[in-house]
């Protein structure tokens, strides 16, 4: 399934983006123009996902169920 949205200028918090979903939707939304952040717990999984999106993505590292 294919996301066809213009999202250039958009930008998007992912968490849960180590894996599953969240990863999924980090590359529809940085590959239909949105700048992405990619959160999860796993930094070594959020950096290889941000290396693979390229330029529009950034890793942080977060634990949503910590303040």
């Amino acid at each position: 399934m294919s996301l066809s949205v213009d999202l250039s200028g958009r930008r998007a918090l992912i968490t849960g983006a180590s894996s599953g979903l969240g990863a999924r939707f980090g590359r529809m939304l940085a590959t239909n123009g949105a700048h992405v952040a990619l959160g999860a717990r796993r930094l070594d999984r959020l950096e290889a996902l941000a290396s693979e999106i390229g330029v529009k993505a950034a890793a942080v590292e977060m634990d949503v169920a910590q303040e």
